[in-house]
């Protein structure tokens, strides 16, 4: 991973300083490709946050076996869900 990411991240800078001159950001065309960029970007964050780190707690046998719990962590996490959906609104405008 080290030498993939070693090798990835030079060659995507020199890809981004080579298309800067003719990326004209307001066509049709790199607005679709940016935002399937993003699109992909939000969906691996989701499933890393909810496949990989809350999954892991929620099947833990102590939260198994207690409803409180459950639901405490399940409010939480849809509170943490609402906050998150709040600040990427702030971010468009």
């Amino acid at each position: 991973m080290i030498l993939f990411f070693c090798l990835i991240f030079p060659i995507g800078i020199g890809i981004g300083m080579g298309i800067s001159n003719i990326y004209n950001e307001s066509s049709p065309k790199s607005l679709i490709v940016e935002g399937l960029l993003l699109s992909a970007s939000a969906g691996v964050l989701i499933n890393m946050a909810l496949v990989d780190l809350v999954a892991t707690d929620f099947m833990n046998s102590k939260m198994l076996t207690n409803f409180r719990l459950q639901l405490g962590a399940s409010l939480a996490l849809f509170v943490g869900m609402i906050c998150m959906s709040i600040l990427a609104l702030g971010e468009d405008s």
